[in-house]
């Protein structure tokens, strides 16, 4: 009995052990790439002032990424005869997706530097990371250790990132699946201070909201809309034309998205609809009244607990040599 007591003892030690080796951590490449980390920082900083919008495109194909199957890659995967799938690259939120050879580059120069330890899952999170701040924007901390999903379907980016027709219910209930609560869901979307969209994805709040052609959606301000018609989206089939989040300060990662969002001229219906609920609308308002540093603080800790969302640890998928494809 007693040896079984201590077999059963070593047996808790090492699931204890093992779990405790499956989790995320800061500086995980510490001993295995010591230079991973000041490698991928110094890229960014290299290249993100040539191109600002970097940063936009990255943190959004970070939270892309986060929203199906967790925080691991998949979202660079290619489509090949051997997957026999479509991949979340074909998905219609990912049509518009930039960075993808941005994160190739940085793949390139940590592989030579140790190859097959850094993952393609950790590149992202650390790139979003370094290029919100290089142009400006707040610092949170990346625990790293994710590995690499090898699995990548196109239906279930479908389903499951919110698309920027959200109302509210749809948004909370696509936060919620993935442990993320409405405070979350407003700092997560203040990440919409920087970068642009093309006139399709809010085109029907202007010109066919109600399934009518020509009806107009009344939440959105009718001066800013008209403005829109106007000057930039001149037809409900312009899929080309590029506008700004957050104009005049979409290089600016400010408060000036939440200001917009109180004047009723967020860009996308899932914008209007975080003001549609007293809980969230209240906190806008705490954070447009507040410091700058405190919403740099929370939208810190928000991406900090999205970036751990289903993650794959320990012996879970792979380090993927190429982010676009599988190991053989």
């Amino acid at each position: 009995m007693a040896s079984f007591s201590y077999l059963m003892s070593v047996l808790v030690l090492c699931v204890i052990i093992g779990y405790a080796n499956a989790q995320l951590e800061l500086n995980f490449y510490a001993k295995s790439c010591p230079k991973a980390e000041k490698i991928i920082k110094d890229f960014v900083e290299q290249q993100v002032p040539k191109a600002p919008n970097t940063a936009a495109a990255i943190l959004r194909m970070h939270f892309h990424d986060c929203f199906v199957r967790g925080c691991d890659g998949s979202v660079l995967l290619n489509f090949t005869s051997t997957n026999g799938n479509q991949t979340e690259k074909l998905a219609n939120p990912n049509l518009t997706l930039r960075g993808f050879s941005f994160i190739d580059a940085v793949k390139r120069l940590v592989e030579a530097e140790c190859p097959g330890v850094v993952s393609c899952a950790d590149i992202i999170a650390l790139v979003a990371r370094d290029a919100v701040v290089a142009t400006g924007g707040p610092f949170w901390n990346v625990p790293t250790g994710r590995r690499d999903g090898t699995i990548s379907n196109v239906s279930e980016a479908n389903a499951d990132i919110p698309a920027p027709t959200s109302n509210f219910t749809r948004l909370q209930q696509s936060f919620a699946k993935k442990g993320l609560d409405l405070n979350d869901l407003v700092l997560l979307s203040g990440a919409h201070t920087i970068g642009v969209s093309r006139c399709s994805s809010f085109s029907e709040r202007l010109y066919n909201f109600t399934g009518v052609l020509g009806t107009q959606d009344p939440s959105l301000d009718s001066e800013y809309a008209d403005n829109l018609k106007s000057r930039k989206c001149r037809s409900i089939n312009d899929n080309t034309t590029i506008v700004e989040m957050d104009p005049g300060s979409f290089k600016t990662f400010d408060l000036s998205y939440f200001k917009l969002l109180l004047k009723r001229r967020g860009l996308f219906q899932s914008d209007a609809a975080l003001t549609t609920r007293t809980s969230t609308k209240s906190f806008i308002e705490q954070l447009v009244d507040g410091p700058l540093k405190e919403f740099f603080d929370e939208f810190g800790k928000s991406m900090e607990k999205m970036g751990r969302v289903e993650v794959k640890t320990g012996s879970a998928g792979e380090i993927r040599k190429h982010c676009a494809f599988v190991n053989n």
